[in-house]
């Protein structure tokens, strides 16, 4: 039986509910939707990948769930954590935008690493849409959601460089349809730890969420979407056989969420300062210079991008600088050690 609230609304917060034995065997999506009416099975999915759904086993063993399809079994408790809510319509910001094209019909920039793309639960505000909305106003394309106007693709947080943003309904659709069918390039410069062999290839495998840390994607046996990366090492740092460092173009062949780092990580050369895939490479990282090993954020930036203009057919195309922090970084990793 429920042992939380039933408002029409659930408050943001933790609800805890217990399994009894007529609701065992049910899927988790649907057990969701029953304790909380108010939610949908979509809604209760999106909880789910999110990281919002704790389970505790009757022999005190949690875990957070990760597959919306789990049966549930009697005797579990599961803990739902509702996030606080936030405006339906993203509000306007004067944040500084460092734009590399405009014309009726897109805007392509260069994003700083740090500024978060659209918004969600702990970042409300502050993000590109909110500088999108200041600058764009009312022409800004709605079709990518309300949460997301004009958004057609997505850079990490921390992850720097060249995106582009629909401003209107046209533009979304076409770009959109060109992400889809991957006949957008996009090429990304990473600085990883060692360096790969061969030293140029093709990384393959099925992305798909970790199976015990749903904050991370990772290459999975079964499921996931397919996902390619075709690289080519430019530098290498260090002694020639054994490299500490090496500087790499990664050309998405499809786009996956995390693809470079989830990929390189997999090939056992994840980039230098991520927080999620670089774990458990303290022994590798002590041969470092310190400049390198403090890199806040994972050394990783969108260079190159190119499109057809949704309005003619032309084809665009951007290569932009790798950015003054990852340039540091690269002189660092140059000095001997």
């Amino acid at each position: 039986m429920p042992a939380g609230p039933e408002a029409d609304t659930p408050a943001p917060g933790r609800h805890t509910f217990a399994v009894d034995g007529a609701d065992s065997g049910d899927r988790l999506d649907r057990r969701i939707a029953a304790w909380l009416p108010a939610l949908s099975r979509s809604r209760g999915k999106a909880l789910i990948e999110a990281g919002c759904v704790e389970r505790t086993t009757p022999d005190a063993a949690r875990a957070t769930m990760a597959d919306a399809s789990h049966k549930v079994k009697a005797g579990e408790v599961y803990a739902i954590t509702i996030p606080p809510s936030v405006a339906a319509v993203p509000l306007p910001q004067a944040i500084p935008l460092d734009i590399l094209h405009e014309d009726a019909d897109l805007l392509v920039l260069d994003k700083p690493a740090g500024l978060v793309v659209h918004p969600a639960p702990g970042n409300p505000d502050g993000t590109l849409v909110n500088a999108l909305l200041a600058h764009c106003g009312d022409s800004l394309s709605g079709i990518g959601g309300v949460r997301r106007p004009g958004i057609v693709h997505r850079l990490d947080k921390d992850t720097s460089g060249v995106m582009v943003a629909a401003k209107n309904d046209r533009a979304h659709r076409s770009l959109a349809a060109q992400f889809a069918r991957h006949s957008v390039e996009r090429a990304y410069a990473a600085v990883a730890h060692g360096a790969p062999l061969p030293r140029a290839g093709r990384i393959e495998g099925n992305i798909g969420r970790h199976p015990r840390d749903r904050q991370r994607m990772a290459v999975v046996p079964a499921g996931g979407k397919p996902a390619a990366t075709q690289y080519a090492v430019l530098e290498t740092f260090g002694p020639p056989i054994k490299p500490i460092a090496s500087l790499i173009r990664c050309v998405l062949l499809t786009g996956r969420t995390h693809q470079v780092r989830v990929h390189l990580a997999h090939r056992g050369h994840p980039l230098v300062g991520d927080p999620l895939y670089a774990i458990g490479r303290a022994a590798r990282s002590a041969t470092l210079p310190a400049a390198a090993r403090a890199f806040p954020r994972q050394a990783l930036h969108a260079q190159h991008l190119a499109f057809d203009h949704p309005a003619d057919g032309r084809r665009m195309a951007f290569e932009i600088k790798i950015p003054h922090d990852i340039n540091e970084l690269i002189q660092a990793l140059r000095l001997p050690s």
